[in-house]
């Protein structure tokens, strides 16, 4: 029997969309959503079906398989003196590497590590990276396994320690087997805010990619030696309203960055498990960037 046609964020009242975005960075809960949804005229079995289509469907978007023979997959452990003590990550190599491989670190978004970021960094993978995606959430537990319950814990975070944590993956990506000594950093949301924060604590990262992820302290712009490809969303005011402060530092300080904005955009857009996926803006972004950490990590 044929699947119903992908939902799109066209398919969905522009308010509810604003509702979903802040349902999704914490600023309201399931019951405010639920609440927002029913003061905009919809039942309340309107309201739960449409939190439904809205939700992460992370089976049917899954690009590589967890068992794909073309990559070695596995969890690790890494010591985090100054943040939590200890770490935990996912980490993806090819099967047949020849030579030291690129390294990249995957950020992911204020959920910890879903399977969607698993994905991600099974993708880079296959283009020839030693991929490692660090779970903020591992001293809570982990990822617990759904999305309302990753966003609560992810409150509870020391946001200090869990930096320290990032710093320490990133730490333990260098020291790696196989590595060829570059690295580059890519995160989604909040992973895009530590991307840039990363950019401003290794002075050895070659290139940084935050997708609509807060810009790093402008006192701290000066530190970066990495280039930027910075991608925002067309349509995400809680995100942009910081760009113009941030792209004065960068040029006040002589960095090097591209902005990718691609039109009819919402935060979130490369992120292939939701309704806000649009599909050629993400392969855009996506080119872009595996083009940027071709010509910084591999030449």
């Amino acid at each position: 029997m044929p699947r119903p046609p992908r939902q799109t964020a066209r398919d969905f009242d522009p308010r509810v969309m604003q509702l979903f975005d802040q349902y999704v960075h914490g600023l309201i809960d399931r019951r405010g959503f639920l609440q927002g949804a029913s003061a905009l005229a919809f039942s309340a079995s309107a309201a739960v079906g449409l939190l439904a289509s809205l939700s992460p469907r992370f089976a049917e978007a899954r690009q590589v398989a967890t068992d794909d023979p073309r990559i070695n997959a596995r969890h690790v452990e890494f010591d985090s003196p100054k943040g939590y003590g200890k770490g935990r990550g996912y980490f993806v190599r090819p099967a047949q590497a020849e030579g030291p491989l690129p390294t990249v670190i995957v950020i992911h978004e204020n959920r910890g590590l879903n399977p969607h970021i698993e994905d991600v960094t099974r993708r880079l993978a296959l283009e020839g990276y030693l991929a490692f995606a660090p779970d903020a959430l591992f001293p809570l537990g982990g990822y617990p396994g759904d999305e309302d319950s990753a966003r609560a814990l992810f409150q509870q975070l020391d946001q200090a320690k869990t930096r320290e944590d990032m710093l320490a993956a990133a730490a333990y990506l260098a020291s790696v087997d196989g590595g060829n000594g570059r690295m580059g950093a890519i995160g989604f949301c909040y992973g895009g805010a530590i991307a840039n924060f990363l950019a401003t604590r290794l002075p050895d990262l070659r290139a940084a990619i935050p997708f609509y992820g807060s810009g790093a302290p402008l006192a701290d712009v000066p530190a970066i030696n990495a280039e930027l490809l910075v991608v925002l969303a067309s349509d995400d005011e809680r995100v942009n309203a910081g760009w113009p402060a941030y792209e004065a530092a960068l040029k006040a300080a002589g960095k090097t960055y591209t902005l990718l904005q691609p039109a009819d955009t919402l935060h979130g857009f490369h992120n292939d498990t939701t309704p806000r996926y649009a599909p050629e803006a993400a392969k855009q972004a996506w080119e872009a960037s595996l083009a940027l950490f071709g010509r910084t990590l591999k030449g």
